[in-house]
């Protein structure tokens, strides 16, 4: 058979068989709003964000801004060159921005038939600035999906130039359709407005089989769960300790390789911290879930994992970051992931101090507000009833 002849009868069976098919076969039925959250301002860099939100079916998107010094823009396209789109997230990185730059921003979802379009409200952004003289931040840590406390925490966290999620934000994802009610409208609160998003993963939020899915609805500044940033005077390094077990432990079922995640971190950060603006900065301050440091240190042994017994602290990640931490001059370590909180000042073997905060439940729960300018940076922790529990200050490292 001639090749023009196959593909004509090719073409026409495939028509005579649509023809078959109902337009309701054809096409999913519409159900409910086009989008399903507020957008999420994640991943503050000096130069703009990345705006992140939930869609109920396949659509496009595009986020237009401005700025107070009259500049605008729109962002409306993906690294590959495509618009922004897809069936459940919609992600896009504005660029090109000034730091410390004060902008508006309104994001557009159009349905992919072109049927159906909506925009948010304009929403108040800025940018980090590298340079500032002062800058102002928020911690949250093991929420673990507690409505009644995000809800509390959100009431009670002023805004400011970042929101530090510490980990822990849900139980485990072996349900696939709690990712977005939990990452993007925690508690049904717009929980960015006002302090854009830097999550810091936790071991929770590694577990279960949806959680490989994780990273398609998180943004960070470089794309990768461990990143550094300067804001104002402090500098920022954000790292992943991984799980609270071995990888081969069999809960995890094969799906976890953070050995060598951990390895990484470490080549990383002896290069990063070695920056200027990393190796000059008056303060110094590491988050990660599970503290690199404990009140009672006790060593499991690999048999021992399991039946209530797991990481109180991350010794593997200690093993492997301790001494750049010390060269770095790190002051502090802000931890969460025992439902705790507590302060271990440093020490000799430590030089730098590990600040832990509280638990999931409203009466154990905390949140930490940090503030840096040219004499101090002071943490300060309060319980959801408006009670400090902790109040630390360090002086500016000589340069």
């Amino acid at each position: 058979m001639k090749r023009r002849g196959f593909i004509g009868k090719m073409a026409g069976g495939a028509a005579a068989g649509a023809a078959g098919i109902s337009a309701a076969q054809q096409e999913p039925a519409v159900v409910g709003p086009l989008v399903k959250t507020p957008p999420v301002v994640m991943a503050p860099r000096h130069d703009g964000v990345e705006v992140v939100w939930a869609v109920s079916r396949l659509a496009k998107g595009r986020v237009e801004w401005k700025g107070e010094d009259g500049g605008s823009g729109t962002a409306a396209a993906d690294a590959f060159g495509m618009v922004p789109q897809g069936e459940e997230i919609l992600r896009v990185r504005i660029g090109g921005l000034k730091a410390g730059g004060r902008y508006q921003f309104r994001a557009i979802t159009e349905s992919a038939d072109g049927k159906e379009r909506e925009e948010s409200a304009w929403r108040k952004f800025h940018t980090l600035d590298p340079k500032g003289e002062a800058t102002e931040f928020v911690v949250w840590n093991d929420t673990h999906e507690n409505a009644e406390t995000i809800t509390k925490l959100h009431a009670a966290s002023p805004g400011g130039d970042f929101l530090i999620w510490n980990g822990d934000t849900c139980n485990d994802w072996h349900r696939e359709d709690r990712l977005v009610p939990t990452l993007l409208h925690p508690a049904g609160q717009d929980f960015t407005d006002g302090r854009p998003l830097l999550l810091v993963w936790g071991n929770h939020d590694v577990r279960g089989k949806w959680a490989y899915k994780l990273p398609d609805m998180i943004a960070t500044p470089a794309g990768r769960p461990f990143y550094a940033f300067r804001s104002g005077p402090v500098a920022v390094i954000c790292l992943h300790t991984g799980e609270d077990k071995p990888d081969d432990h069999p809960s995890f079922g094969g799906r976890v390789a953070f050995g060598p995640l951990r390895e990484e971190q470490g080549a990383w950060l002896r290069e990063v911290t070695a920056r200027p603006e990393f190796r000059d900065a008056p303060y110094r301050v590491a988050f990660c879930h599970i503290p690199l440091r404990w009140k009672k240190e006790r060593v499991i042994a690999p048999g021992e994992y399991g039946n209530g017994n797991y990481d109180s602290y991350s010794r593997s990640s200690r093993e492997v970051w301790h001494d750049a931490l010390v060269a770095w001059k790190a002051q502090v370590i802000v931890s969460g992931h025992m439902h705790e909180a507590a302060w271990l000042p440093g020490t000799a073997e430590f030089p730098y101090g590990q600040l832990v905060g509280g638990g999931p439940r409203a009466d154990s729960a905390t949140w930490i507000e940090g503030k840096a300018d040219a004499t101090s940076l002071r943490f300060v922790m309060k319980g959801l009833d408006g009670k400090v529990i902790e109040r630390i200050e360090f002086k500016p490292l000589a340069v």
